[in-house]
């Protein structure tokens, strides 16, 4: 998949990723009406934890001290799970940890793998590097095998990846794999779990993220919903773990607070089905587990992120919270801003993976309302972040330049001047009406120099004839006159 990837097969704008998306009213009301279900749950959640603000503070600050000793916790981590039997291994681009997974395939002459859900594998784009290879690569998770066997569809969400497709949808896709069945969920996910059976039996690896690496034990661990990740870490003999090198924690008291925090603001649950911790392979007192684990540290841009003054986007837990809570991506859905990182996290985070050649459009999608700063349960500065991005676009890049700066200006001078000002509106009054054709509003065939973008995805209502502060002064006139 990479970071980027096109929708649809198709090289498309930003601009037009969003036209497609908002056309789309399956998709963005039913992600619409997913992150309210999700929004409703953690706002419960979190009116039963009194000291929900503590934690979050507590959350900071254990995420700040990784951060600013990462080369310390990285070395204990590595230290202590070589201890414990793991093989462990720094990759500091998408393309060594993808030269790193194909040589320990190669050693183990592997040709097939299940892989659970994991945002690094999507990151540098393993599994088409692995099937380029000659190796049968599967999902596991639900919505993510949904998503390969309908052509490897992208994600449109960072917890729940499927969310753009229905029952309906699913059973098409199923179809063309021997689904027989009706729309029933339950019937649909008695067939993935027979078709993906027999794939966990007969792989070599298991390949898994790492929500949290324990730095004083080598612990990495794993949060699903689905029994999923731990037939991947048990059944195959050998393990890869793909972890970003951020993702540490001190020790288990601080993992404590994460997943507290991870679990309610991802999907607002107390508790997760799973939560999963290895410690090394298989030990010779016990009966499942791989015979090798191999733990790959990705670097991918990180080391530049933490020394930049983004740093705090370094946080980030991945938990989804932000887009739950996001006007502009439940309207684009998490497919308008193409990218495995959708919402403000991916506003933030894509444009330093990526550069602003590629993804410099993103920042502008935010309404810098603020929500996704006061739901980050690690209190990163989002909005803020994005602002940041829109002032280095603007002031180094030239973005804004040209007729949209000019309007910006001459808006600027407009309404410094209470008479141009007064004069606009009345023009405007009166030219409003005729571009909309004697209707209310400006409908989407309207095009309007700077404000095309605006009236095409929404309705811009005309101005009224009278002004406020016209019929404010005959009002208090009245008033007077009255007494």
């Amino acid at each position: 998949m990479a970071i980027l990837y096109k929708l649809n097969g198709k090289d498309q704008t930003f601009q037009e990723r969003v036209k497609d998306c908002i056309s789309d009213d399956f998709k963005h009301n039913a992600i619409t009406t997913a992150t309210d279900v999700f929004y409703g749950k953690r706002e419960a959640l979190v009116e039963e934890v009194p000291e929900w603000e503590e934690l979050r503070e507590e959350a900071r600050r254990i995420r700040n001290h990784v951060l600013d000793n990462l080369d310390y916790y990285l070395a204990q981590f590595a230290e202590n799970a070589e201890k414990a039997g793991s093989h462990v291994y720094f990759a500091q681009t998408d393309k060594e940890a993808v030269q790193q997974v194909i040589e320990i395939f190669e050693k183990r002459n592997a040709k097939k793998m299940v892989k659970s859900k994991s945002m690094v594998s999507e990151e540098i784009d393993i599994n088409h590097a692995l099937i380029d290879h000659g190796v049968e690569v599967f999902e596991t998770d639900l919505a993510e095998i949904i998503l390969q066997l309908n052509d490897w569809n992208p994600p449109s969400h960072i917890v729940v990846p499927a969310l753009h497709l229905n029952r309906n949808s699913i059973r098409d896709v199923f179809a063309r794999y021997g689904y027989t069945g009706d729309e029933d969920p339950t019937r649909e996910t008695k067939f993935i779990r027979g078709f993906i059976r027999e794939k966990f039996l007969n792989a070599d690896v298991g390949m898994t993220g790492c929500n949290f690496g324990v730095a004083e034990t080598g612990t990495c661990t794993l949060v699903t919903n689905e029994g999923n990740g731990r037939m991947t870490t048990s059944v195959p003999n050998t393990q890869i773990i793909l972890m970003g090198m951020e993702r540490l924690v001190p020790s288990f008291e601080a993992l404590d607070v994460m997943v507290a925090l991870l679990v309610r603001s991802s999907v607002g649950s107390k508790i997760t089905s799973y939560f999963s911790m290895t410690t090394g392979p298989r030990k010779s007192d016990e009966v499942d587990g791989p015979e090798e684990q191999h733990i790959i540290i990705v670097d991918n841009g990180r080391s530049k992120i933490l020394a930049s003054e983004f740093r705090d986007m370094l946080r980030c837990i991945r938990c989804g919270a932000c887009l739950n809570i996001c006007p502009v991506y439940r309207h684009i859905t998490g497919h308008g801003y193409g990218s495995i990182y959708p919402g403000p996290m991916g506003v933030v985070l894509t444009p330093l993976l990526v550069g602003y050649d590629k993804a410099g459009s993103l920042p502008w999608a935010s309404t810098l309302c603020g929500a996704c700063s006061d739901h980050c349960p690690v209190k990163i500065p989002l909005h803020e972040l994005i602002l940041r991005h829109r002032q280095i676009l603007v002031e180094e890049y030239g973005y804004g330049k040209g007729m949209q700066d000019f309007a910006f200006k001459a808006a600027g001078t407009v309404l410094a001047h209470e008479g141009i000002f007064d004069l606009g509106t009345k023009v405007g009054a009166r030219m409003m009406p005729l571009l909309a054709k004697d209707r209310k509003s400006l409908k989407e065939n309207v095009k309007i120099p700077v404000l095309k973008n605006w009236t095409q995805s929404r309705d811009m209502n005309t101005l009224s004839k009278e002004k406020f502060r016209d019929w404010f002064k005959k009002h208090e006139a009245q008033k007077k006159g009255g007494k």
